[in-house]
């Protein structure tokens, strides 16, 4: 889509599509092999990231497979995963710190009778770096702990909400199912084994920085391979992990700018009509929705005449999902 004819720039995948069905939490992007089937009625999470120049944009949506409005607890996990996306948008903003989100998406997801899937990290992007120093814990937990962070203008958050009808605990069933994985930069062994050797290689060349699916090599060779690798730490994999049987999970994910007029968020997809069970009445809550995404720019002076850009403020205030909406405002 991007074509610089002066100078060739890098572009491509930064994160390999992934399609996560019902109860499985993230990072299921089968390979050619795989034989599974959607159906009717799944709940499925789409996943995938793509870079210009090092420049990364991440989205993930939710979507149940069936016609008309979705009801029940699938609506209710999805509701709980945007209501707190809407949130979590309306505080990653210059001043506020990281733990103020993850105070505040917990509350939401309570208030739909769901918790926010533990283990899950919203990152700082920056240029040809995925996963920035700064980052945005999902749940405060004794075995994951990050720094206390304050959010700064110019800067870019891949902010990833994962809800849940079950735990929130989700757990790694079967090692083979992970497919994605990203060279560790910092990590040096000479590998034994000739396969491992080969793979390593080809990684080296074609994917030196950002996450890619073993899909992109040759199947028989890269499973003898990847094993090495990721054993010796020089990859770094990203497992596929489930809640229980019967429990639905629901992802949204989104990149944001936080520009000097506000933040600017640049990836994003509607919802279907959703009908959930529960209604936000929590005034807390209701405030940080009724937060506008922009906020009139500093210093005074007088304005141009005769722009084509100048537009009016936007406040983008969205509004709690009920029985009769589909949620909140989308740009």
């Amino acid at each position: 889509m991007y074509k610089n004819v002066k100078r060739k720039i890098e572009r491509g995948v930064a994160f390999p599509t992934c399609i996560s069905v019902n109860n499985t939490v993230c990072h299921f992007s089968p390979l050619a092999s795989d034989e599974a089937v959607l159906e009717e009625g799944d709940l499925v999470k789409i996943d995938m990231g793509c870079h210009i120049d090092g420049f990364i944009a991440l989205v993930a949506h939710t979507h149940v497979l069936q016609e008309g409005p979705v009801a029940g607890k699938a609506a209710d996990v999805i509701a709980a995963a945007n209501t707190a996306a809407e949130v979590a948008l309306r505080l990653v903003r210059p001043g506020k710190k990281n733990k103020d989100v993850t105070d505040a998406i917990q509350k939401v997801a309570a208030a739909y009778d769901c918790k926010i899937v533990e283990g899950v990290l919203s990152h700082q992007l920056k240029q040809f770096v995925i996963d920035g120093n700064k980052v945005v814990l999902s749940v405060s937990s004794p075995d994951t702990r990050v720094d206390d962070a304050e959010f700064e203008e110019n800067e870019v958050y891949a902010v990833d909400i994962v809800a849940s009808t079950g735990e929130g605990k989700p757990k790694l069933l079967d090692e083979r199912q992970t497919t994605i994985y990203k060279r560790a930069v910092d990590k040096n062994y000479h590998l034994k084994m000739k396969a491992s050797r080969f793979i390593f290689s080809e990684i080296s060349q074609k994917f030196p920085i950002m996450p890619f699916s073993a899909r992109a090599l040759e199947e028989k060779r890269a499973r003898l391979g990847l094993v090495e690798c990721v054993n010796h730490e020089l990859l770094q994999p990203y497992p596929v992990l489930h809640e229980k049987p019967g429990d639905l999970v629901a992802h949204i994910k989104f990149t944001v700018l936080l520009m000097p007029n506000g933040s600017d968020r640049i990836t994003s997809h509607s919802l279907q009509e959703l009908q959930p069970t529960k209604s936000i009445d929590d005034p807390e809550i209701k405030a940080w929705l009724a937060l506008g995404t922009k906020t009139k720019k500093k210093g005074g002076g007088k304005k141009k005449k005769g722009k084509k850009d100048d537009k009016p403020e936007e406040s983008s205030a969205a509004e709690p999902m009920d029985a009769t909406t589909n949620g909140a405002s989308q740009e």
